[in-house]
């Protein structure tokens, strides 16, 4: 996978992540323009309609981009999944105390055993609806 792909889908990730909520805050939008003016995707035909908020992500499009972008690699082999993630739950300034568990989990996955990308996925809807409720 070519530089240019790797970053269109990691941008598709965070997007779908930011979706999980049920709606892209403000602050998220903001921190996923800066991401893909960085890596020259804002008009990209297939990231632009995901940033506008035109075509909502579902929690399965999510895990399929993240099976995707790690391919059969842990998520403890790229750093930068976990840093651009952690971006974009810092992105608001305030980070929930379920935002905290999440990157404590996704951080704390046992390197010996692959996590499923659906549990990844899974781990950080929950821990989004239980922000909600704070």
């Amino acid at each position: 996978m070519n530089i240019q792909s790797q970053s269109q889908l990691l941008l598709k990730i965070l997007i779908g992540i930011a979706w999980l909520d049920g709606e892209i805050q403000p602050e998220e939008r903001q921190y996923l323009s800066k991401v893909a003016h960085a890596h020259q995707l804002d008009h990209d035909t297939e990231v632009e309609p995901l940033l506008t908020g035109t075509m909502k992500v579902t929690a399965a499009e999510c895990e399929q981009w993240i099976q995707a972008y790690l391919g059969d690699r842990s998520i403890h082999d790229d750093d930068r999944l976990i840093e651009a993630i952690s971006g974009l739950i810092y992105s608001d300034g305030d980070v929930a105390i379920a935002e905290a568990q999440l990157l404590v989990n996704i951080q704390s996955q046992p390197v010996s055993t692959k996590p499923s990308q659906e549990s990844v996925v899974s781990k950080i809807q929950q821990l989004y609806r239980k922000a909600l409720d704070f």
